[in-house]
């Protein structure tokens, strides 16, 4: 996987930085922040590890369910852009997302009255290769954009404390899985160049899956990773 990814990205270098000679002075860094916003649950694969585990847990603020806008988070990172000419630009961006959500059972207590808890917690880095273009060119006052390329994610997904087994014995835990997965990327915004300093809002869609280890009995067999950032951008040019 990951020599194919290299090999992802240095076909989208190679086929920019020719055309990207007289433009080198077109170089930017940039950072964002921002949101994320996971996928629905209604959009979500059935085998998706939060959609098997909302038929019996519950996060607090809901009487049954998880409620997945609790996993909307901020999210983080920054990007070296590349001018491909006026009409163009190559990107390399990292990212980081982390999120911990408290949920309890729906239907079950502890012998003493107390709710069943256990934290869900996912964390996501992503690192993308893209292309995107504008259609009014670099020099332009005002700078819409689109593109897309491919991401390259390190996830970890885990559910730590008391759980409930087949025999409705409670027992405290802590579940792993964890990996790397590739996924497209597409993305849209627009900018305002004040200077050598631009400032402007994306809105960035990923989409990946990672498969979770059968040995840590997860309600799953996957957690889908994709959704939306809306992200506030400031760069940099030199």
């Amino acid at each position: 996987m990951r020599r194919w990814v290299v090999s992802v990205c240095a076909v989208i270098f190679a086929w920019g930085f020719p055309a990207a000679t007289p433009a080198l002075a077109q170089q930017a860094v940039t950072f964002y922040i921002g949101g994320f916003t996971p996928r629905a649950l209604d959009a979500r694969p059935n085998d998706d590890v939060l959609v098997q585990n909302g038929y019996f847990l519950s996060t607090f603020d809901q009487i049954r369910g998880i409620d997945i806008d609790e996993f909307n988070a901020v999210t983080i990172g920054g990007e070296w852009l590349v001018g491909l000419g006026r009409y163009a630009e190559a990107g390399l961006g990292l990212g980081f997302y982390q999120q911990s959500v408290p949920t309890l059972y729906t239907d079950l207590v502890n012998i003493d009255g107390t709710e069943i808890v256990q934290t869900l917690k996912l964390r996501i880095v992503p690192f993308d290769a893209t292309i995107r273009f504008l259609p009014l060119g670099s020099n332009s006052p005002v700078q819409p954009y689109i593109g897309g390329g491919v991401g390259v994610d390190y996830w970890r997904y885990s559910e730590t404390g008391q759980f409930v087994d087949f025999q409705n014995n409670i027992f405290a835990g802590n579940f792993v899985g964890s990996g790397w997965e590739v996924g497209p990327t597409i993305l849209g915004g627009v900018r305002a160049p004040i200077g050598r300093v631009a400032l402007g809002f994306e809105i960035r869609y990923q989409s990946a899956e990672g498969k979770l280890p059968a040995d840590q009995g997860f309600a799953g067999t996957i957690i889908d990773r994709g959704g939306l950032n809306y992200l506030f951008v400031t760069s940099f040019r030199f």
